[in-house]
C-alpha cells in the first residue's frame, strides 16, 4: 500500500470511527458543520491541485471540484440562514479536517505525475468517503426535511465526481 493510498485509507478510518463514536448520531447543526468543512477541504485541494498540476485534465477536475463545492457550500450556507442553523464542530468535521491537512502536508513533497496521482487517487477515496458518510451517516440523521433534502439533491453529484475521478486516476495511472 503506497503512502497516498494508507493516507486515504486512514482518513476514511478516521470518517467512520468518528461518525459512528457520536452515538446517537449528528445533529442537524453538526451535520452542516461536517457538509460546510467536506466541502471546503474539496476546494481547497482542487485550489492547490489547479496552481501546482500542469496536466490539463487534473486541472479541469480541479476546476469542477472548486466550482461544485462552492456552490454546494453556498446552498447549505443559504439554507442553515433559512433555518437561523450554526453550523456546529463534530468529531466527524475535526477527523476530516485533521486528515485533509495531514494529506495535504503529504501533498506538497511531490511533484510532477507524482502529484498528479497523489491528488487523484485522494480524489477517489475522499468522494467514496464522503459519499459514504452521506448514505449511512448525513441523510439518515438528518431531522429537517430541507437539510435531508439538500444532501439527497448532492448526493448524486458527489457519486459523478467518484466516477470522474476514478476515471481521471485510471488514465493517469497508464502514463
Amino acid at each position: 500500500m503506497n503512502l497516498v493510498r494508507l493516507a486515504a485509507f486512514i482518513a476514511a478510518s478516521s470518517l467512520a470511527a468518528a461518525a459512528s463514536a457520536q452515538s446517537k448520531g449528528p445533529s442537524d447543526p453538526q451535520i452542516a458543520g461536517i457538509v460546510v468543512a467536506a466541502n471546503q477541504i474539496d476546494i481547497d485541494a482542487g485550489k492547490a491541485a489547479k496552481s501546482r498540476s500542469k496536466n490539463k485534465q487534473v486541472q479541469e477536475f480541479a476546476q469542477l471540484m472548486i466550482t461544485d463545492h462552492t456552490a454546494v457550500n453556498k446552498q447549505a450556507s443559504d439554507l442553515v440562514k433559512k433555518l437561523k442553523v450554526k453550523p456546529e464542530e463534530s468529531d466527524t468535521s475535526r477527523a476530516l479536517k485533521s486528515a485533509a491537512k495531514q494529506t495535504a502536508e503529504k501533498h506538497k513533497a511531490l511533484k510532477g505525475a507524482a502529484f498528479d496521482k497523489a491528488y487523484a487517487d485522494n480524489e477517489v477515496a475522499y468522494h467514496q468517503q464522503v459519499l459514504d458518510a452521506i448514505d449511512k451517516v448525513l441523510i439518515p440523521n438528518a431531522q429537517n426535511a430541507e437539510l435531508k433534502g439538500l444532501l439527497e439533491k448532492v448526493r448524486p453529484a458527489i457519486a459523478a465526481h467518484l466516477e470522474h475521478a476514478k476515471m481521471m486516476a485510471s488514465s493517469l495511472a497508464k502514463k
